[in-house]
């Protein structure tokens, strides 16, 4: 199997792409998603999911998913590992805020940085010339792990002629995205990669909701009132459905309550968590089932792979999938009581990046410091700051703001006194 660098053919029980499941998972990248932000914060509650949990969430749901298919397993369970690799501390929140940093050098994208992180940052290999080959994964991997397979320049446009806003490649990392495409019709994504980003999708929304239910932020059942279903679907339509019909989200979300694992009241007893767990895993199962069934009658059952084919899924599952997402987009991360935490995350982040590029070198960890002294110009340079603190958890960006930028021995503390 081609690597960007060439490897010796080991001789092991392993297969290549065994082998790159097991880079991945051994990453420093991947267990920094331990104290990362996913929803709500990593140290709110011991019970709700962080980055890490929930990327071994979706390889559970992907891997199961792609074998069905025919897929490799161990393509799809790295894809699904790697895929929110690049998220820097808090989240989307964050992600929005090296945006802004980022502004003037190509901006942040979190699915291009985990590229970036894959093929470059991440030690593993080098090139005989001294340069970074990242974890030198194979080509299928990385083809597997890049959900938006085109530069910012390159976005495809939505239905309303602009640009989407998502994009998986930086300029720099042009030459190692042009060698794993080589061939590969432009802007299509893998079979690999198709079902690493159901998964996620599958996962984020229904767990998003667990999560939140949890957390005490709502109740299923509130979604009955006629004022706070409208709210559901307004913000379902404005994050993720803006051009579907309300009448069709809101018989989405009546055939949802339709089911019978549905919980609209949980109080935190072990009763009414093992009901949520069942709901969690009914909706897993009706969704995939559904994708599984429409892409089969689409094929046949030939095994599908790469380019040969796509994941099919009918209409009214996105539109359950995009409302679940909705309910949690609503009550949690639109929550006008969030703001002002956003808010602050968002200054740490900016502050701290502004910081660390007047200072040079002087404060980065070792491998950045390198990289700083390498750049040739400035805006290399903020790349490599931006590089840094995307890499930082929720806390040690709290703990570097705090030690760093106010001059305090102690975290930099967030409204409300929450430490993340």
């Amino acid at each position: 199997m081609a690597r960007w660098v060439p490897e010796p053919k080991k001789s092991t029980y392993r297969s290549d792409f065994e082998r790159d499941r097991a880079r991945i998972l051994h990453s420093a990248a991947l267990r920094r998603l331990a104290a990362k932000t996913q929803v709500v914060s990593p140290g709110d509650d011991d019970f709700i999911r962080n980055r890490l949990t929930h990327s071994l969430e979706v390889a559970q749901v992907g891997r199961e998913f792609g074998r069905s298919l025919g897929c490799d397993p161990d393509v799809v369970d790295a894809a699904c590992l790697s895929h929110d690799l690049g998220h820097p501390p808090f989240g989307h929140n964050g992600e929005k805020a090296l945006d802004e940093a980022a502004a003037q050098v190509g901006g942040f994208e979190g699915n291009a940085q985990t590229l970036r992180l894959l093929s470059r940052l991440e030690p593993k290999k080098m090139t005989d010339d001294g340069a970074a080959a990242g974890l030198n994964l194979t080509r299928a991997t990385l083809d597997a792990a890049t959900k938006y397979p085109w530069r910012k320049q390159d976005a495809p446009l939505q239905a309303d002629g602009q640009p989407t806003r998502k994009f998986g490649v930086y300029d720099d990392d042009a030459a190692v995205f042009g060698w794993f495409r080589q061939g590969v019709e432009a802007q299509r994504l893998s079979m690999e990669a198709q079902v690493m980003d159901l998964a996620d999708d599958i996962s984020y929304c229904v767990h998003d909701v667990e999560d939140g239910i949890v957390s005490g932020m709502f109740q299923l059942g509130w979604v009955a009132d006629t004022d706070q279903r409208q709210g559901v679907i307004d913000t379902t339509r404005h994050w993720y459905l803006p051009y579907t019909d309300p009448a069709a989200i809101d018989a989405a979300l009546g055939r949802l309550e339709a089911t019978t694992t549905w919980v609209t009241s949980a109080d935190g007893a072990r009763h009414a968590h093992a009901a949520l767990k069942d709901m969690t895993s009914q909706l897993i199962g009706r969704f995939s089932t559904a994708a599984f069934e429409a892409t089969r009658d689409a094929y046949g059952n030939d095994p599908l792979t790469r380019h040969t084919a796509d994941v099919v899924i009918p209409e009214n599952t996105q539109i359950e999938i995009a409302t679940m997402k909705g309910i949690a987009a609503h009550y949690v991360m639109s929550s006008e009581r969030r703001q002002p935490l956003y808010e602050a995350q968002r200054e740490i982040l900016l502050e701290l990046v502004d910081f660390l590029f007047a200072t040079e070198d002087r404060f980065l960890e070792p491998m950045y410091a390198e990289d700083w002294r390498n750049a040739s110009t400035d805006a290399a340079r903020q790349r490599v700051v931006i590089d840094q603190v995307a890499a930082l958890t929720d806390h040690s960006a709290l703990m570097w703001h705090g030690t760093l930028v106010r001059g305090t021995a102690q975290p930099t503390t967030l409204p409300h006194g929450l430490y993340l």
